[in-house]
């Protein structure tokens, strides 16, 4: 059992948040759904072996970016897999690798070489990787290294 897990609360859509998780990220499941009657109440979902407590609460709170989540990806394949599954049907496309999907929830798709590029020891290869980012909002790795380079 983890010690810390994620909480997300929904106004009513715990469950369809989850089969999105579930059906975008290739290492992920729905782990359990409680219902009260025939409403979901809240569910569980695994990906990449955390699991994320999905809540329908109603309208008491809003999702903001104040809180994301990085998901590390290796291939311009993961980057543009996940970057048009969690934008599908209304999510929308943020500055630098963020996201929001249609819930509302925010993700930064983080691919490694980004990460490698802004922490270069030549420090001007690590400025225009950055300055190649910031004009970016889906991560494209190939441009990142030709503007580094």
């Amino acid at each position: 059992m983890q010690k810390i897990t994620p909480f997300i609360w929904f106004n009513d859509q715990a469950e369809a948040a989850m089969n999105l998780y579930a059906k975008v990220f290739k290492n992920a499941k729905v782990v359990s759904v409680r219902r009260v009657g025939d409403r979901v109440q809240s569910g569980t979902v695994e990906i990449e072996g955390l699991r994320f407590h999905c809540f329908n609460g109603g309208l008491h709170f809003k999702l903001t970016e104040a809180v994301s989540f990085m998901v590390d990806v290796e291939t311009q394949a993961e980057v543009d897999h996940l970057w048009a599954g969690l934008t599908a049907d209304g999510g929308s496309e943020q500055q630098c690798g963020w996201l929001k999907d249609k819930f509302g929830v925010s993700w930064q798709i983080t691919p490694r070489a980004l990460v490698q590029l802004l922490r270069d020891p030549d420090p001007a290869r690590a400025q225009r990787a950055a300055a190649a980012m910031m004009k970016m909002k889906k991560i494209d790795i190939a441009e990142l290294e030709r503007a580094a380079a």
